[in-house]
């Protein structure tokens, strides 16, 4: 039988990120449905503690700054983390373990003991799903996965542990001038007399009238969402937007109690070229709207960017990941939302036995049809 395993469940969270239960010393985990922190052992419960107003929320912090590693100290964390060989996650571990499996392909890693300076996190949005919630929408997708093995299917019927990892993003903010020079279309029409065979009449031809234009738009984006990270190919983690960003939290580590956090693994500029390729598109359409008429051309576009900001945001996924004939396959569900993505293997026989019955299918309506004649 093909061999098919998930990842083992972490057995403790970072020691950063675990919290004694007062009354019998057990560790809490945050409890995504009650939106507290719980205590599995002895089922005491705890608020997730608030952000006191000196702390100022969800703060923006300043592009050039980061850029040129003048950020406070107080925006800068030492972290613990493990780059898994195959699939290059940086997770955050436990130090005291020596070994486990990565969370995103199932690949044994061994934890690392060096330390890693990081911007740390300034919002997240906290699990608003619990594991057997997630579970559900990923057996739904499963199910209706008819060409997968049947070995997939028995895996979604045993439960297999889900790991709920906290997946890193940058947002950025910008204020934007742009210059444009373009041309503005308009399509009127002309009638005309031709001949074809022999025939002659008259002719409706489409025409475009252009008119050179010059002009100015703005605007300010807020919250450009970036990924992150390396390990998760990009088409999964956009098939799980949106994000309700307007949702989020200030970072406070309670939230990630039971949970991961994957580190950061796309640096803060490389993040912006891609936000900047973000706000391009945006800014071109903008450009167009300004433009008017039935057809655009931008033959020049200078564009200022100012007031850059950004955060380090941590976005809620459940995750699990098997192997199948020695390949690794993953499922990835959205923490907030159920959306669900994810890869799976082909089954052969199914499809050999779908292409045998479409020709039988075939071959049984020409025979009626040829009876029938």
């Amino acid at each position: 039988m093909p061999d098919i395993s998930a990842p083992s469940p972490p057995e403790t969270p970072t020691e950063e990120h675990r919290f004694p239960c007062d009354q019998c010393g057990a560790d809490f985990r945050f409890d995504p449905d009650a939106g507290q922190m719980v205590c599995d052992f002895c089922g005491h419960t705890a608020q997730v503690t608030e952000t006191g107003p000196w702390e100022g929320g969800i703060r923006e912090l300043d592009f050039k700054a980061a850029i040129n590693n003048l950020l406070p100290l107080q925006d800068m964390e030492e972290t613990r983390v493990s780059k898994c060989p195959n699939c290059a996650a940086e997770v955050e571990f436990n130090p005291d373990l020596h070994a486990s499996e990565c969370p995103f392909c199932a690949t044994p890693v061994v934890t690392d003991t060096g330390e890693h300076r990081h911007i740390k996190p300034k919002g997240l949005l906290p699990f608003a799903l619990d594991e057997k919630t997630a579970h559900e929408a990923m057996n739904g997708w499963l199910g209706r996965l008819w060409f997968a093995p049947n070995g997939l299917q028995e895996y979604a019927r045993k439960g297999r542990k889900m790991n709920g990892i906290y997946v890193p993003y940058w947002t950025y903010d910008a204020d934007t001038k742009s210059a444009y020079r373009g041309e503005r279309g308009t399509i009127y029409y002309e009638t005309r007399t031709v001949t074809r065979d022999g025939e002659t009449r008259q002719e409706r031809v489409q025409k475009i009238r252009w008119t050179p234009v010059s002009g100015r738009v703005a605007r300010f984006f807020d919250d450009v969402l970036v990924l992150a990270s390396k390990a998760l190919p990009k088409k999964y983690t956009d098939a799980l937007e949106p994000w309700d960003l307007s949702a989020m939290e200030p970072y406070r580590p309670e939230f990630l109690a039971g949970f991961r956090a994957e580190g950061y693994q796309i640096d803060l500029d490389v993040g912006f070229d891609e936000a900047r390729a973000i706000m391009d598109r945006q800014i071109r359409r903008d450009v167009k709207f300004d433009i008017g008429g039935d057809r655009q051309r931008i033959h020049g576009l200078d564009t200022h960017v100012s007031d850059v900001t950004f955060k380090h945001v941590l976005l809620p996924v459940w995750m699990a990941a098997y192997k199948y004939r020695g390949n690794s396959y993953r499922f990835v569900v959205n923490g907030r939302t159920g959306r669900v993505k994810g890869e799976r293997p082909w089954s052969a026989w199914k499809i050999t036995f779908a292409v045998v019955l479409g020709l039988l299918v075939a071959a049984g309506i020409g025979y009626v049809v040829a009876m029938n004649q």
